[in-house]
């Protein structure tokens, strides 16, 4: 489907800001974003590009999607085969995470994207909702990330869903969540601001 007919199909459920998240695992972004909804309220909906893929990987093979959901050990055990699964999927259609996420999402005045992990997704989102996408980039010491129980996974960490946006330097905030970081208070004004006009 292309992006203007993905538009003139789901165009009710566009929201007036979608903020797009990154960060390396155990950078807090989760954590953040859980507390920008409680902040939004019903002003809000949380997007997780990687549903649509645990989702068909539960499916596949008979898992706990709730536990693919979760940060647990569980979601560890499948990581590389899901990245794997869902490379090939890209390549054949590099939004099809991005449609597949927001074909389910609630009409909200802001979209909250947890997880963009590829320069592809900041593209298909652009493409699609143009100059509603604001980029906030969370990142974290590996010091403070270990403490958060980081583990570096050969195949995961030095892969293309790790590292592809670590040259990607156009974003419109980027908060340290790691050591010296300012009050979280500070952190989410920081990015309240990017919706401040609603």
């Amino acid at each position: 489907m292309s992006n203007s007919l993905f538009l003139l199909i789901f165009g009710k459920m566009s929201p007036k800001i979608i903020l797009l998240f990154s960060g390396k695992r155990k950078s807090g972004k989760d954590f953040l974003t859980d507390h920008l909804r409680h902040i939004l309220a019903d002003k809000c909906e949380i997007i997780k590009i990687s549903q649509p893929i645990k989702t068909h990987w539960a499916k596949e093979k008979n898992l706990n999607l709730n536990e693919l959901l979760s940060e647990g050990e569980y979601k560890e055990q499948y990581r590389l085969e899901m990245i794997k699964w869902s490379e090939e999927m890209r390549n054949k259609d590099y939004g099809c995470f991005c449609k597949a996420a927001c074909e389910n999402a609630a009409i909200k005045p802001v979209w909250i994207v947890s997880d963009i992990r590829r320069k592809t997704d900041i593209r298909w989102f652009k493409e699609t909702y143009g100059d509603i996408i604001r980029t906030v980039r969370i990142t974290a010491d590996d010091r403070t990330r270990k403490e958060r129980g980081f583990q570096f996974q050969v195949g995961v960490d030095d892969a293309t869903s790790e590292c592809d946006l670590d040259d990607y330097n156009d974003w419109d905030v980027v908060v340290n969540n790691g050591e010296g970081r300012d009050s979280l208070e500070e952190q989410l004004d920081s990015i309240l601001k990017l919706v401040s006009n609603l």
